[in-house]
């Protein structure tokens, strides 16, 4: 018996699909998705526009970070006054949970000074033999301490908003240092005909320029014992400083190996260049 052929076959398959099809199905269904693609574009093009697409963040401006670059390092006069302003301003709403004082040594903080910090703080210890907690001075090996207990506490305290942990703020913001920057020195008026909703402020570089966070750095917040005026520019500078560094205290050891891994890397390809021309010189 003859074996149909793959033409044969392909023109029945056809047939058959051509048969089974109701009359008028395809350009019924042509004009179904018609009509569904172009009431999709007009629910895009007409939709009013909702609060949060009412204004745009404005993109954070590049500032000049010590640490930047391959060679980039922290400078230790702005880790140690962005830690005044964290511990005088900040911390009074926002946490540090993954930083202990210990860890401050990295910043080149002595022990005596890290142990000076840290007692400065009363925290929750026990129990003790009575099975009691009890407050004892905080220690180096202490986790920075919590402005409040837990999170229904701080949203109690901040209208309803909870104030996020600052530890990995650089690393968790697009923009980084730039956006925590112009974060805190861009709160002004709002511009005319912006519509502010109560218990908000205006900051051009949070999305929807409206932020539950009043301003939290003013003239002279501070006092700074290196005799560095404390403007609003420069406490958003050191403190955008100081969080880079908690999120990323290991940065300058991480730059330091991969500047060494990258000079043995050069050396081991002349080395291997020049093996190479010595095996293969005998047939060249």
């Amino acid at each position: 018996m003859r074996k149909p052929a793959m033409r044969e076959i392909l023109l029945g398959a056809g047939r058959a699909s051509a048969n089974n099809r109701r009359p008028g199905g395809a350009p019924r269904a042509r004009s179904f998705v018609l009509a569904a693609c172009a009431a999709g574009l007009a629910l895009l093009l007409f939709a009013p526009a909702g609060p949060a697409n009412a204004a745009s963040a404005q993109k954070p401006p590049a500032q000049a970070w010590s640490f930047d670059g391959v060679f980039g390092v922290f400078d230790r006069a702005d880790l140690r006054r962005g830690l005044i302003v964290f511990r005088q301003v900040c911390s009074n709403c926002h946490s540090l949970n993954l930083v202990a004082y210990r860890h401050l040594a990295g910043a080149d903080f002595s022990a005596d000074e890290i142990g000076a910090i840290a007692a400065t703080v009363e925290v929750s210890d026990g129990p003790n033999d009575q099975g009691e907690m009890f407050q004892r001075p905080g220690r180096p090996s202490d986790k920075f301490k919590a402005p409040f207990a837990n999170e229904n506490a701080a949203r109690a305290a901040n209208n309803g908003a909870y104030p996020p942990d600052l530890s990995l703020m650089i690393k968790a913001r697009k923009g980084g240092a730039n956006y925590v920057y112009s974060l805190l020195a861009g709160y002004k008026d709002p511009p005319a005909g912006f519509q502010l909703m109560e218990g908000m402020s205006y900051n051009a570089y949070f999305p929807g320029q409206q932020i539950a966070m009043a301003a939290p750095l003013n003239e002279g917040s501070v006092d700074y014992p290196d005799g560095t005026k404390a403007s609003v520019e420069q406490m958003a500078k050191d403190v955008a400083t100081f969080l880079a560094w908690t999120a990323e205290p290991e940065m300058e050891a991480r730059k330091r190996l991969g500047l060494k891994v990258l000079l043995f890397l050069l050396v081991l390809t002349g080395m291997l260049f020049a093996l190479k021309r010595m095996i293969w010189s005998d047939l060249h």
